[in-house]
């Protein structure tokens, strides 16, 4: 049937901060959702807190309200513009749980909002886990054997070692496995106190056994495709989010993967999702072949994106069509362009996600993994093979293990698990607790190690999938010379259809076989380099400014191609730019990038610490990055060069001096007097930053920067425009926690109140003597301190920062793309720019911590611990700061909802499209 006539605005509820458990993968859902519904002439009311995402700016919807995401809130957005629909299902957890509180409130019925997708009783079924047991076993699907329970006296007769798993929460949160009776009352009432209704499953714990997960879409005729088979290469008790895995599934026999498709699609009917994606996991075990699903998530999920992104089939986009009455039949193909959405994606290639882990930010000292999620990102491999596909996954984390590989440790669930069994292959050691035919895969990729320093043939290292890395640390020669001896890589289309039809989108991986034809651009390329998996430090907000840049120089008259490993955002869709790679960001496939699009030039500042590193390399080989960045990335990442130009400047820093090692570092410390600020070179995110107040403490395992530490002072971050002579202020942030705090961890206010005329006036001048002597051009940003009535300099970086977004929203003005007019040459004044930003309202950021998994991790000091972050806005930066705090979960109340962002007083449409 074709799409309702009856609806004219649709509401969708965004996922809030970026958490563990609840990442940027749903921001890319909201913002598929947002952008195909405008498309089909719905009217989108946007609802979220977060603004380091892209579904924030105003062009994505018709009217976007950032604002906390409680009932109180949504019901005010909902009195104020009175939508037709709720979409509930594309926000995680987070916008499911608002879903059912706002029915039971009686907010939908009375403003006679109708719920699309999913309805409260299919919600409750799937999240609710009595309800859900009985509803599957009723269709003849079986459940491990369980019990539900809602206080820790109802344990009596269970079964140990068991799984704790509670109702309504996502990633995990308050879940964990039990051995015996002290463990399980212990997490029992972890459990029930992280439920929101106070609920949680007891359930037998399958050791050992598979655990796979199908993708499923579903229509309002009932139709059903499966859209992705994923296993999990680690068994059952870590959580998926934490697990490698695999797509398509590697290791069933066809007849029991039928099974497992069919018992999804009674999930599916018997939990009465509606339209719209499913997810849902079961457990097998090959030796008895005996089946289980474990739970079913009624919208869709984390392994949504990762599954849209292997497969090339927008879920959460055909998810929203399917809300809004089409059916799969009606929907087309945009990959191949010939087929309908009711075609099955059929895969030609492998692909593997590996997760990345930040343990080593909150002091873990033996981190192991359980049903709670622990990971903070993702990266994918694509590969003709699973062996090539896991060799980029693991190249795409960016990650070493935080520790020496222990490998007697190789069959427990640790991060570094499958180091750990790699580094066992090439030993000749057993593989314990591994499918074998992952295991035969380990040792095959052992195997052409041993075949390359026997022989030396580096086409057949490359055509198996050896990266450059490793085939130089194999015949230690440096990557320079392997890339003189091997051919350039093809360039393979992602197509859904095994090659079965031509695919239609630009979107590709590289592998050692011919290339997939592709049309020649009419214009100039430029090439984006992304910033890979999300980890603490460097998180969507990166990849909020490598998409906005890929719509900016598209918009110049440029075809953009972005280069980029994770499957969770908007900047690998694949209509955001006009060619995307999915390959990891090492300098290897940069290059190879680069040398298959010719481009007139490389954007690097974008992405954040990722391709600030690759950009030597990148200009070494010949490729122009725009904005000529090398001199001011040197001078400012380096700490002690950078303290240099501040004397040659004659501007005001902390006191400092470089060390090497711990004799030199309290050297300085001596000379300039504790306490002291250890800054180690060249990183994001605070890393490795702390304050010593004694030389017991000093010791360095790295070259830093030893400066005074300013106890008290008041910190300030100014983002800027420049064009290599001239500046212009985006903003000046005010942090509320005071020197010492990183300034990710720290919420921030604009305008400033404390900068008085006189100091906006020496903030100019030294933001315009720092970018001239750093010869910056595009996006540069200062972190200032005001100690004792005199202003200091802190750092410098000239690359967007993760203030980028939120700045942007706060003043209406599209700084990205303006920045990317400076890298093309454009000066300051032919961009239009007001003489001053001054917002409408006072707009106040606030840090969210993974305290739920870490017990120390709101901890605030210099080195970063948020995962994401807030926005919200007041009369004044009091009360924006205290809206701020009740979106971020630490306040009840504060203040009421401000106008949407296209309202007057907000940016016009105009404006964001410098």
């Amino acid at each position: 049937m074709p799409k309702r006539p009856d609806l004219r605005s649709v509401l969708i509820v965004g996922s809030g901060p970026i958490r563990i458990g609840q990442g940027c993968e749903f921001d890319y859902a909201g913002a598929q959702a947002c952008r195909v519904l405008r498309r089909e002439g719905y009217r989108v009311v946007l609802v979220n807190s977060n603004p380091a995402t892209i579904m924030t700016d105003p062009e994505w919807a018709d009217a976007t309200y950032l604002e906390p995401l409680d009932a109180d809130a949504v019901a005010e957005v909902i009195e104020r513009e009175r939508p037709d629909a709720l979409l509930p299902t594309l926000g995680g957890q987070t916008a499911l749980n608002l879903t059912v509180e706002l029915a039971e409130a009686g907010v939908l019925s009375r403003f006679g909002v109708e719920l699309i997708g999913a309805d409260v009783d299919a919600i409750r079924r799937a999240e609710d886990r009595l309800a859900f047991r009985a509803a599957v076993t009723a269709a003849g699907v079986a459940v491990p054997e369980s019990r539900v329970v809602s206080s820790s006296a109802d344990l009596d007769g269970v079964s140990l070692p068991a799984v704790v798993r509670p109702a309504f929460t996502l990633g995990g949160t308050g879940g964990g496995i039990a051995r015996d009776r002290a463990e399980l009352e212990a997490q029992v009432v972890r459990g029930l106190a992280a439920s929101p209704i106070g609920q949680v499953l007891v359930e037998r714990l399958l050791e050992g056994w598979q655990e796979h997960e199908l993708e499923v879409m579903i229509d309002t005729g009932g139709n059903c495709v499966v859209v992705c088979s994923i296993e999990n290469l680690d068994p059952m008790g870590v959580h998926t989010g934490d697990s490698w895995t695999v797509a398509p599934q590697q290791t069933l026999p066809d007849g029991e993967y039928q099974r497992l498709r069919e018992a999804a699609f009674a999930c599916a009917r018997a939990v009465g999702v509606a339209t719209g994606g499913a997810n849902v996991q079961f457990a097998y075990d090959p030796a008895s072949k005996e089946l289980a699903v474990i739970e079913m998530n009624p919208r869709v999920s984390r392994s949504s994106a990762l599954a849209s992104k292997a497969t090339g089939f927008p879920i959460a986009k055909i998810a929203a069509l399917l809300a809004v009455g089409y059916t799969l039949d009606e929907l087309p193909n945009d990959i191949t362009g010939k087929t309908t959405a009711a075609f099955e994606p059929a895969l030609d290639y492998v692909a593997v996600k590996a997760p990345r882990f930040d343990f080593a930010k909150f002091g873990v000292a033996d981190p192991r993994l359980g049903t709670e999620m622990r990971a903070v990102g993702e990266s994918l491999g694509l590969g003709r093979t699973f062996a090539e596909a896991f060799l980029k996954a693991l190249a795409g984390r960016e990650q070493t293990p935080e520790r020496e590989l222990d490998l007697p440790r190789r069959s427990e669930p640790v991060p570094e698990r499958w180091d750990l069994l790699l580094e066992s292959a090439r030993r000749g050691l057993d593989l314990p607790g591994v499918h074998e035919y992952f295991a035969d895969e380990l040792r095959a990729i052992a195997a052409a190690e041993h075949e390359l320093a026997a022989g030396g043939d580096v086409a057949a290292a490359k055509r198996f999938g050896l990266p450059d890395a490793t085939v130089a640390r194999v015949l230690e020669i440096g990557e320079d010379e392997v890339r003189s001896r091997r051919a350039r890589p093809g360039r393979l289309a992602v197509d859904s259809c095994a090659a079965e039809f031509e695919a239609k989108t630009p979107y590709f991986y590289l592998s050692y076989e011919a290339s997939d034809p592709v049309p020649q651009g009419s214009r100039p390329a430029i090439v984006i380099l992304g910033s890979g998996p999300n980890r603490i430090g460097q998180g969507i907000e990166f990849d909020y400014c490598c998409s906005r840049a890929a719509g900016a120089f598209r918009r110049l008259g440029y075809e953009t191609v972005l280069l980029n490993s994770n499957p969770e955002t908007v900047s690998t869709d694949y209509d955001t730019s006009d060619r995307l790679y999915l390959e990891p960001l090492t300098l290897e496939r940069a290059l190879d990038v680069c040398e298959l699009e010719q481009p007139e030039g490389v954007v690097v500042q974008l992405g954040g610490q990722t391709p600030l590193g690759l950009a030597p390399g990148v200009a070494a080989a010949g490729f122009p990055l725009l904005g000529d960045p090398l001199r001011a990335i040197e001078h400012a990442e380096d700490r002690g060069r950078f303290g240099a130009l501040l004397g040659d400047l004659g501007l005001r820093a902390p006191a400092w001096g470089t060390a090497t090692t711990g004799v030199e570092a309290r050297a300085v410390a001596e000379r300039i007097g504790y306490p002291v600020l250890v800054r180690p070179h060249h990183v994001l995110g605070g890393r490795g930053m702390r304050v010593v107040r004694g030389p017991e403490e000093l010791d360095l395992g790295e070259p830093a920067l030893v400066d005074q530490f300013l106890e008290g002072a008041l910190e300030l971050d100014v983002d800027i425009l420049c064009d290599g002579e001239s500046v212009w202020l985006g903003g000046i942030l005010e942090h509320v926690e005071p020197a010492g705090v990183h300034s990710g961890d720290s919420a921030c206010v604009i305008p400033a109140p404390s900068v008085t005329p006189a100091l906006e006036a020496e903030i100019r001048e030294v933001s315009a003597a720092i970018a001239v002597g750093l010869g910056a051009r595009g996006l540069l940003n200062l972190q200032l301190a005001l100690h004792l009535g005199e202003l200091y300099v802190l750092e410098a970086n000239p690359r967007a920062s993760r203030t980028i977004p939120f700045l942007a929203k706060a003043t209406g003005i599209p700084l990205v793309d303006h920045a990317c007019r400076l890298l093309l040459g454009a000066e300051l004044d032919e961009l239009d720019l007001p003489t001053r930003t001054t917002p409408t309202r006072a707009w106040a950021k606030e840090a969210v911590f993974p305290e739920d998994r870490f017990a120390n991790a709101a901890d605030r000091g210099p080195e970063m611990r948020a995962t994401g972050e807030v926005m919200a806005s007041g009369e004044n930066v009091s009360q924006a700061y205290a809206r701020a705090l009740r979106a971020s979960g630490r306040a009840r109340r504060g203040g009421s909802i401000g106008v949407s962002l296209q309202a007057v007083g907000g940016p016009s449409p105009r404006r964001w499209s410098a």
